[in-house]
């Protein structure tokens, strides 16, 4: 039979208590309050050796000060002390647990940016909130390009996580960003939306092969389960490599869909503007009041012997907006973006009380006021006139091609447009 207090010594001992202390503090349990002589006594110590000890056992909690001269020493009861334990070891058990999920996710994120020698690494990611998880990672070191590649429902979906603040936020340091989609009237808003923060296309088809590539150094691709908004985590699964062929494969594809992809803005104006409503010329008919214009259609209908012509409207408002563009830069002063944009805001014209500045050089960004281009009457105008007629501006004066962002409309009238014009 062991001596008496020889399993809770062990015990102080595994809780990180020095034997002599543990000696020091059961001698106190025993005896009750004792002086530092008599402890150093009760446990065969040197007396500096028990002071010593007495100190820090009073620092952790084990031994209190009571009375007055001499000063005596009052142990904590041993069924405190338990409690102690028991509480700390929830605490800890409940710091692992929270910890779990995210210390797990940091290293398998780890997993798949080690051994980056090898072309062949690849990693799998299973469910929606790892993916937009790890694909944030991702964009937010991006530094030239993200090209997407989703059908609707994973648009839908991004728009609910945290992909979309990464492409907002990639977008403003300067990356290209250009998402492929299929752009329907149920997804209209999220559209919308990301239309506002990227450079988006109509697929004009389902998406047969999800995918991200980020730099062209590494490429996701979803391979199974559903991307459902209503059902985030639906046994999704994604591939991520950086494999050169892997990257390679995933850029073609995109790349093939794109060039022959319709441009956000007209598919917004087909979906808000559909084809009945461009006017239609036939022979014989005057009800229109665009006499040169239908001097023209009517010479195209003798020379192609078509029996009607049906004039696009984009096609129009596109026409008209390279037009005004040209005309415009005739107008104005200045070679290069700074002064072409200082010109301009110093320009008299426009609707009474418009006007424009410059946001910030880079990228070049600007804020029209006053403008009635985005109103409920005239979405089309505001979403591709305005941003042709800059284009066409800029390639005038500054020369160049240059894409130009389209505004949103909804912020139009608190905010004004703001348009982020980007030579390419």
């Amino acid at each position: 039979m062991g001596r008496p207090g020889s399993g809770l010594r062990e015990l102080l001992v595994e809780h990180g208590v020095a034997e002599p202390a543990a000696r020091i503090y059961l001698a106190a349990c025993r005896e009750g309050p004792q002086t530092a002589s008599e402890l150093a006594r009760m446990t065969a110590l040197h007396r500096v050796e028990a002071y010593r000890l007495i100190r820090q056992l009073t620092s952790e909690g084990l031994l209190s000060a009571v009375g007055g001269r001499p000063m005596r020493w009052a142990a904590l009861p041993p069924e405190s002390l338990f409690e102690r334990w028991i509480q700390r070891t929830r605490d800890k058990l409940s710091r692992l647990e929270s910890a779990k999920v995210p210390v797990m996710q940091e290293w398998q994120d780890q997993r798949l940016e080690s051994n980056a020698a090898d072309p062949r690494r690849f990693g799998i990611l299973e469910g929606a909130r790892a993916i937009d998880r790890f694909l944030s990672q991702r964009m937010g070191a991006a530094s030239r390009e993200i090209q997407v590649t989703a059908g609707a429902a994973e648009l839908s979906r991004f728009l609910d996580g945290a992909v979309a603040r990464a492409i907002r936020s990639a977008r403003d340091r300067g990356v290209v960003v250009r998402v492929l989609t299929e752009v329907l009237a149920s997804n209209l808003p999220e559209a919308r939306h990301f239309g506002a923060i990227a450079t988006v296309r109509h697929a004009g088809g389902p998406i047969a092969r999800p995918s991200i590539v980020v730099d062209r150094a590494g490429a996701l691709l979803f391979i199974g389960g559903t991307a459902s908004a209503g059902r985030p985590d639906e046994g999704l699964i994604g591939i991520w490599s950086t494999s050169p062929e892997f990257v390679r494969q995933a850029l073609e594809y995109h790349r093939s869909r794109w060039i022959t992809a319709m441009p956000f803005e007209e598919r917004l104006v087909e979906i808000e503007a559909p084809s009945p409503v461009p006017l239609i010329l036939r022979p014989g008919r005057n009800s229109t009041t665009l006499v040169r214009l239908r001097e023209v259609a009517l010479l195209g209908l003798k020379t192609t012997g078509l029996p009607e012509i049906h004039l696009n409207l984009p096609d129009w408002i596109d026409t008209v907006a390279r037009q005004a563009g040209r005309q415009l830069a005739q107008e104005l002063e200045g070679t290069t973006p700074a002064q072409v944009v200082a010109s301009l805001a110093a320009r008299q014209g426009g609707p009474p009380g418009s006007s424009v500045t410059l946001v910030k050089e880079r990228p070049l960004t600007l804020r029209t006021r006053g403008c009635f281009a985005c109103t409920k009457d005239s979405p089309e105008i505001g979403r591709v006139l305005c941003p042709r007629l800059l284009a066409t501006l800029f390639e005038s004066r500054v020369g160049g091609r240059w894409t130009v962002s389209s505004p949103d409309p909804r912020q139009h009238a608190r905010h004004g447009c703001l348009f982020t014009l980007t030579p390419l």
